[in-house]
């Protein structure tokens, strides 16, 4: 077959140019994401029960519904918090699962248990998490002039106009607001009118209330006809009610000469800000099939016109989850021309003529051409992880073209002809090339059963290499012999280039063979040489710093603080802008989401109306640390019971490994398995201070009750009720809001402000007994000031206290061995861990687990090329000492193990063994097929096979190289896998040179004993 199509170039040339314009036409229909489309095993419920306690919520509310979902039996874990005012419950469900029927389950449970919690409820949320959920952008609009009045109208602005002008981006799925305040219409009593005319409050709320009615259409027969009649007599704005008739006493007033009429904004419990302005905030989600660049593009292009349409209104995008997308691309359009370049470069050098590398450069777009066409037949999108597997296969898509460019040239060498140079020289490495092939995809496969969300991702990447390969592996055996014939057809044999003749002529074909005598002279010391290396990778792996992630370089952070104070939104607005003024110019922007949000989705955490996430962005790293400092120092300073807490700004990779998650979590009970009380918990972690006096133990984060106790025997004897009691209470403490009149998008309030909540003033209301006889309710109530947890958290068996703990992962288990001591000693209360830490270590002993899988795997596949059991371990002995390289270097540049660099030495494993594979291949042929002598096969194919080895090994290496810079993102999670592939490469190819030949001969000799 090859023989045929070696002379037919006309009809390979039209194959390909359809095979190109396919390849467009799909790469313009994939989609482009941010990550592959995967089902997130996540479901949060938010409970909302407005003016009742955390004790409260967590009793009446969040365990009744929780001991209904952990019936669900695919559920993997569950963590409750209560809050004042409502709480959420964070399930966590076994990957695999059906995410949508996991969904419809958890609402069936909710229903369920809807009858036992209390009638003020509103129905809980359920909210399905999702990696499309994640915001691609936040936007925020802030006005020029800051005033309360501007502010409304921009809400309303920003609601009926901005957000629905975005969401007509085809792109966008949704745009999700908060920030937002309305207007209130406040009725403010005349109250020393009302007391002189004999009125109560109650007399103006009926007035109010029964004028707002409509009655809807009603008809009436006149003849033929029928009427419809509309009865209407709404209340639609302030001046309705200031017009509004009463009759007391038998005089007709106006309301408004009763009380005071006034459009305020609503009271909030949270707000938005950027910079210093109050902002409304949108988070823009992207559709799950849209392509990234035309979403930023066609939203630029809005964000512009907005700028130019509404000149009083100023926006600003934070927060773009672009950055490591951009960066992929970028860097595939960049190995895509460095890999050209430096094939060229290196095949011109050992080829020593022009044509060879123009075979090469042909080799990388038809290729990638290809493998896009592929993941577009294989539903693949483009995406973070796809593309870093194509990144990883581009830098081995030329070695498949330069194995058969040279053998060809080799055979072509030897005095053969041209077409049978060609033929013989590409069937003679097809099955070692496929081999290859095989075994760097082999190492991939079994990545995509790694447990959770991790296998599915990696699934993406585990096809984005294999496709790269095999169209590499299709292109070199199909296409270069076909154009190696039509560039050298009028030649008889290959001319040098007249630009290499100056160079100085280097025979490493001579050093070579010098240096494989000296290691077969000297065989003792390079078999102690390769057993050292196995205790060398061991203790090399034990001390390398281990985590989930690299750490990145950002000059973003976003800064949690909790004021553990029962603050208005207002002060706690004041504290926020007073801690960020500390930073000064060292910050570029930042924006601050204070007290409670109002964003639908589960993108953003949940935050205490007490609290605050400051999103702050700096001139550089140096800078964010500086600031960092900065504002811990004063915060711990000026507020010693908050607690604050540093992070990096959400990215689309923490947010799906959940890399925010602290290093080490104690779960803290009491000898009943119980939440110690906050006195207990400060005794104890006071202990953990002075035991652990180089750790940052976080303050218990607690909050003071008023308790109002009755008097019973007060109450029997004054003749008054519960009921009493508690409707006084409500009148004084609470804003009565009788309806809401609606206004565009928005509901406007109408409320009654009677509320006083200075406590002696409220203890001095009086309260009217059936006898007629008026009683203070100071003599009913008992005050008294109790404390108690902001936040009862709760897991699958029991209530637990949190302790977040931030420490290198080498002093943890000096630190829970401190603990548990402390823990024994006391005796009052049980501890139990979670955290990062173990997660990372058991992320780890998976990815181990896969390495050897694949190590099997590439036993199975070469024991089927090789037929034999014995040869394959020829091949693989060598990992170990590759892997040792890999660690030696990541040691060197201060890298550690985490996700990125052992999906380096995993795939080095798989790419450093090609060059052995072609090596025994050709060894085999010699000393089997051609029955040349043990060394004289192992010499000659040393020489036949160093060049092809050479020269892959430099272009694989030298592709990678410009990983190895750091200073983004982007950057930082490639350094690692980089690192540990050129570590592990260097070594593999010194090792495939001369110590595999070295095992083949021990080997082979002892089988033949």
């Amino acid at each position: 077959m090859l023989d045929k199509l070696i002379k037919r170039p006309v009809a390979v040339t039209m194959s390909i140019i359809a095979l190109i314009v396919l390849g467009v036409v799909s790469l313009n229909m994939l989609p482009v994401s941010l990550m592959p489309s995967v089902d997130i095993p996540q479901i949060t419920v938010q409970v909302t029960l407005k003016g009742a306690s955390a004790k409260e919520v967590d009793a009446n509310v969040i365990k009744p519904i929780s001991s209904q979902l952990i019936q669900i039996t695919s559920l993997k874990d569950i963590k409750c918090t209560a809050n004042n005012g409502g709480g959420t419950i964070f399930l966590q469900f076994e990957y695999g699962t059906d995410i949508n029927y996991n969904f419809i389950e958890v609402n069936e449970k909710i229903d369920k248990a809807l009858a036992t919690l209390p009638k003020e409820l509103e129905r809980p949320k359920v909210i399905k998490a999702s990696a499309t959920d994640i915001p691609i952008y936040f936007i925020d609009i802030t006005s020029k002039n800051n005033s309360s009045e501007e502010f409304i109208n921009l809400c309303m602005f920003a609601k009926e106009v901005i957000a629905k002008r975005i969401e007509q981006i085809p792109e966008v799925a949704m745009v999700d607001i908060s920030g937002l305040q309305g207007s209130q219409i406040m009725v403010e009593p005349n109250m020393d009118k009302l007391k002189s005319l004999g009125i109560s409050i109650s007399k103006l709320e009926q007035a109010v209330s029964m004028n707002n009615v409509s009655l809807g259409n009603l008809t009436i027969k006149e003849g033929h006809y029928r009427w419809n009649i509309r009865f209407n007599s709404e209340i639609a704005n302030a001046g309705d009610i200031e017009a509004l008739p009463l009759k007391i006493n038998g005089r007709i007033y106006k309301f408004k000469d009763l009380a005071k009429i006034s459009l305020l904004p609503q009271n909030v419990d949270g707000m938005a800000t950027s910079g210093d302005k109050r902002a409304v905030t949108f988070a823009v989600i992207k559709q799950s099939d849209a392509k990234m660049s035309a979403l930023k593009k066609n939203l630029g292009e809005l964000m512009t016109g907005f700028s130019l349409e509404y000149p009083s209104i100023q926006f600003s995008i934070s927060r773009s989850q672009t950055e490591l997308l951009d960066y992929s691309i970028n860097n595939l359009e960049g190995n895509i021309l460095l890999g050209a370049i430096l094939a060229v470069i290196v095949i011109f050098l050992f080829m020593s003529d022009l044509r060879s590398p123009l075979l090469v450069t042909i080799t990388i777009p038809l290729s990638l051409i290809v493998s896009l066409l592929v993941l577009y037949l294989f539903g693949v999108t483009i995406n973070i992880i796809s593309l870093s597997g194509l990144i990883l296969g581009m830098g081995m898509m030329v070695d498949n073209s330069i194995i058969v460019i040279d053998n060809i040239t080799q055979h072509w060498e030897r005095h053969e002809t041209l077409d049978n140079a060609i033929v013989n020289g590409t069937k003679e490495v097809v099955v070692p090339m496929l081999s290859s092939v095989l075994t760097t995809c082999a190492v991939f496969v079994p990545l995509v059963f790694l447990s959770g969300i991790v296998g599915a991702l990696f699934y993406d990447q585990a096809m984005g290499v294999t496709v790269a390969l095999f169209s590499s592996f299709f292109v070199a055996i199909f296409v270069i012999p076909v154009y190696y014939r039509l560039f050298y057809n009028k030649q008889t044999h290959i001319v040098p280039s007249k630009y290499l003749a100056k160079l100085p002529k280097i025979n490493y074909i001579a050093f070579y063979e010098k240096c494989l005598k000296w290691v077969f002279r000297h065989q003792r010391i390079c078999w102690a040489i390769f057993l050292s290396f196995i205790p060398l990778t061991i203790m090399f792996f034990i001390i390398l710093d281990k985590s989930k992630l690299p750490p990145i370089t950002h000059n973003e952070i976003v800064v949690n603080v909790d004021w553990n104070a029962p603050l208005d939104i207002a002060e706690n607005e004041t504290r926020i802008s007073k801690m960020i003024a500390v930073a000064g110019n060292m910050i570029v922007s930042t924006n601050s989401l204070i007290g409670k949000q109002n964003f639908l989705l589960s993108h953003t955490p949940d935050i205490p109306s007490s609290g605050a996430m400051v999103y702050i962005k700096a001139k550089n790293q140096r800078k964010l640390e500086m600031i960092e400092k900065s504002i811990s120092n004063y915060v711990h300073t000026r507020y010693p019971s908050a607690n604050i807490a540093f992070s990096q700004s959400a990215n689309i990779f923490n947010l799906i490994f959940s890399d925010n998650e602290a290093p080490l979590t104690v779960m803290l009970k009491n000898s009943e398995g119980h939440t110690p009380t906050p006195d207990m918990l400060n005794n104890v972690l006071q202990i953990i201070k002075i035991k652990l006096p180089d750790i940052a133990i976080e303050p218990v984060m607690w909050q003071e009750h008023i308790l109002l106790v009755a008097d019973r025997e007060s109450m029997v004897l004054h003749d008054i009720s519960y009921n009493d009691m508690f409707y006084a209470l409500e009148r004084v403490t609470r804003e009565n809001a009788l309806f809401s009149v609606n206004s565009g998008s928005f509901s406007i309030p109408i409320v009654f402000a009677t509320a006083d909540n200075d406590i002696s003033k409220i203890l001095n209301i009086r309260v009217l007994s059936s006898n007629g006889v008026s009683i203070p309710l100071r003599d009913l109530l008992k005050e008294r000031r109790v404390l108690d947890l902001k936040s009862i958290i709760s897991g699958r068996d029991s209530d637990y206290y949190p302790l977040n703990i931030d420490a290198p992962a080498s002093d943890i288990p000096k630190i829970m061995s401190t603990i548990n001591e402390i823990a024994a000693n006391e005796k009052d209360f049980t501890v139990s861990y979670k955290g990062s830490y173990f997660s990372d270590r058991e992320m780890i002993k998976e990815i181990i687990i896969v390495l050897i899988i694949s190590i099997l795997l590439l036993y199975f596949i070469l024991s089927a090329q090789f037929e034999s059991l014995v040869q394959p371990c020829i091949i693989l002995s060598e990992i170990i000492v590759d892997i040792f390289g890999a660690l030696f270097l990541l040691w060197i540049c201060g890298a550690g193990v985490n996700i990125m660099s052992l999906i380096g030495i995993v795939v080095m494993c798989g790419i450093v063994i090609n060059d052995s594979i072609l090596k025994v291949d050709t060894i085999n042929k010699l000393y089997r097929i051609e029955k040349m002598s043990l060394l004289k096969s192992i010499f000659l194919a040393g020489e036949r096979r160093l060049k092809p080895i050479i020269m892959t090994s430099l272009t694989t290496i030298l592709a990678i190289m410009p990983f190895l810079v750091r200073g983004n993102m982007g950057a930082d999670l490639q350094f690692p896998l980089s690192v540990a592939l050129i570590g592990g490469m260097i070594v593999g190819t010194i090792v495939s040179v001369f110590f595999i030949p070295l095992i083949y001969y021990r080997l082979t000799k002892a089988k033949k004993r």
